[in-house]
């Protein structure tokens, strides 16, 4: 039966992020692809919906101006028409503007969802239709000595309609095409070339605006299009922070359910475990009485030891965990960092002096106490120095050194001539379980959890843990603690004196408070 791997349990679980991210992203733009394949325009539905908003906006906004230039236009007119045909003349004219108006209002309350596009489409190409007409009403002063006068309005009125319509192509051409038959019309009224100069220059600034009226398409069209990709992703922003708050609770039970595991094997296990070792121990040393067969006490000697091993490593998982979860308290107290250096390489000369490897000590008596948990410190030398005889090939060597830091706090360092750790592995070796390909097969066999516990233990305490190695070259391992633990940088915790009762009972002063 094959192992079961963490892709096997994700697929079980469903499709990972991203592979959500991309069907998320196939999905969406399939249906844009559907959306632009209907549509007439080429864009998708809420595009073309928000250019013929624009446009109702626009055509709604300007009503009051163009019905002033309408007026100014028609008290102009006076001077080549009587005051009735031009006040008939800007009455047509303000009644197409305002039901343009009325019919661009009606689209901006109308819902969304249940707008027919294309019939609203057509009531605007129509509504410009009938509005260009009542504005080419002005090529009659052409006749009446004032062709120059409605050239110039004509040329103004396609200007403001191709931009008032621009958002609306099949509008914008509708209305232009009323205005340049007009134009050209006036033709009819002056033969002479300049009048000739005068319409084609007309006529071609009406093209001009037409084309202008095409780019300022093409540009809303193109903020539509950066509005639509900065809304996506500021929604796949929103979805992906949704994903991360479910997976950060998702870790949270997780971590609590592992808590609780571990909680309760920590007991199940070492309960049993008393019972082997003991047993164990007492056939070891034959308390009473000899064993028939010497077999026997070999035997007797693997079960406790494999008993001590299973032992430590639940220890090490337990510590482990506790420092993750960030619930490994400190039991701070000056202790000297010399000392115990001096302890744990006299508890690791027997194991270094088996594999005739020879540990150089170069020590700084003269430092000072920390303020600091003497068995957190005990584990992380006996970690590292561990590590080091075990890595270290027979007849190598090993450098312990302690002293001060440039910064005025003070540092541990291990170092080994043992076969190193390539640089692509330190990654691995420091992480969980993790170990070098190198070491597993040069070395003996390990839970992988000492680098990670020293380093927990090291950041708990403030300091910084450094790993160095090259392959052949041995590895050093530098831990340096933070000046601010070191009890010549701490000053006394103050407090209030207790009561003379109770003076009389302190015979000592308050020891020295934890450094911030």
């Amino acid at each position: 039966m094959s192992d079961l791997t963490v892709e096997m349990v994700q697929r079980g679980r469903g499709p990972s992020t991203e592979e959500a991210a991309r069907r998320l992203g196939v999905a969406r733009e399939i249906r844009s692809a559907r959306e632009r394949l209907t549509s007439r325009s080429g864009l998708e539905r809420a595009f073309e919906q928000e250019l013929l908003r624009h446009y109702a906006q626009y055509r709604a906004g300007a009503g009051i101006a163009l019905g002033l230039f309408a007026v100014a236009l028609a008290g102009a007119a006076t001077f080549w028409v009587p005051l009735v045909v031009s006040s008939a003349w800007a009455l047509c004219v303000f009644l197409m503007i305002t039901l343009n108006s009325i019919l661009c209002r009606r689209f901006l309350a109308a819902e969304p969802e249940l707008i027919d596009l294309a019939r609203w489409r057509r009531r605007f190409v129509a509504g410009e239709v009938l509005q260009s007409l009542s504005w080419s009403g002005m090529i009659a002063l052409g006749g009446t000595g004032g062709w120059t006068f409605a050239l110039f309005g004509l040329v103004i009125a396609a200007a403001v309609t191709t931009m008032l319509a621009a958002t609306a192509p099949a509008a914008a051409v509708a209305a232009l095409v009323p205005l340049s038959l007009a134009t050209v019309s006036l033709t009819a009224f002056s033969s002479g070339m300049d009048a000739l100069v005068l319409v084609a220059m007309a006529f071609g600034t009406q093209i001009f605006f037409l084309g202008l009226s095409r780019r300022l398409y093409g540009s809303t069209v193109g903020a539509l299009h950066s509005r639509a990709e900065k809304d996506a992703v500021f929604g796949e922003l929103e979805q992906a922070k949704a994903n991360s708050d479910e997976a950060r609770r998702r870790a949270e039970e997780a971590n609590l359910a592992k808590s609780r595991f571990l909680a309760t094997m920590s007991h199940e296990l070492r309960t049993p475990l008393n019972a082997i070792l003991g047993f164990s121990e007492v056939m070891k040393n034959e308390v009473f009485g000899q064993h028939a067969s010497p077999s026997y006490r070999e035997y007797s000697t693997d079960i406790h030891d494999s008993g001590m091993h299973l032992l430590n490593l639940i220890n090490e998982i337990l510590d482990l965990s506790r420092i993750e979860a960030g619930r490994y308290e400190l039991n701070e107290e000056p202790v000297l960092l010399a000392g115990v250096a001096e302890e744990c390489r006299h508890m690791m000369a027997l194991r270094a002096k088996a594999k005739s490897q020879v540990v150089h000590e170069m020590v700084d008596t003269t430092l000072p106490r920390l303020w600091a948990d003497e068995r957190a410190l005990r584990q992380i030398v006996l970690n590292l120095l561990s590590n080091a005889v075990k890595f270290t090939p027979p007849g190598g060597e090993i450098w312990l050194k302690v002293g001060w830091t440039a910064r005025g706090g003070q540092y541990l360092s291990v170092k080994d001539s043992g076969p190193g750790i390539p640089e692509d592995e330190l990654g691995t070796v420091m992480s969980s379980f993790g170990r070098g390909a190198l070491a597993i097969k040069t070395a003996e066999q390990g839970s992988g959890l000492g680098l990670p516990i020293v380093k927990g233990l090291v950041e708990l305490h403030g300091g910084q843990f450094q790993l160095e190695s090259r392959p052949r070259e041995g590895t050093e391992v530098i831990v340096t603690l933070p000046a601010a633990r070191v009890m010549d940088t701490l000053s006394a915790e103050e407090f209030d004196a207790p009561p003379p009762a109770e003076q009389q009972k302190a015979k000592a002063p308050r020891p020295v408070s934890r450094a911030a």
